[in-house]
């Protein structure tokens, strides 16, 4: 079982930034990768950001390249996704995932909800 401590969400305005962090503990040894996904009112559930623990490979959904950047810290069992330049439009709940292979999200975090606002 691994479990998956999520926070760093809150209101911002337009233009600011935010800093999330996700926490893995318990039986990390075979984790893959981490991810965050992101769910707005009304809109299905889309990957947004996600790295490998072991080669750092990553992936950005074209609604966030250049503007959020995706990091891991290995040691500490932590991602961490740093928002810059938010848009109204990044507002959701942003849910962070574990994988102990490609494609195979098994592991969720609670969630902690982004509000982009001015």
């Amino acid at each position: 079982q691994v479990q998956l401590v999520e926070s760093g969400g809150g209101l911002v305005q337009p233009g600011g930034s935010l800093r999330l962090s996700c926490a893995a503990s318990g039986r990390t040894f075979n984790n893959y990768a981490m991810g965050w996904f992101r769910q707005a009112p009304g809109k299905e559930r889309v990957l947004v950001a996600s790295i490998t623990w072991t080669g750092g490979s990553t992936f950005y959904a074209d609604s966030v390249k250049g503007r959020f950047t995706i990091s891991r810290d290995s040691a500490k069992n932590t991602a961490y996704l740093q928002m810059n330049s938010l848009k109204p439009e990044d507002t959701a709940i942003y849910i962070c995932a574990s994988q102990e292979r490609p494609g195979s999200y098994m592991y969720w975090a609670q969630g902690t909800q982004v509000t982009v606002s001015s």
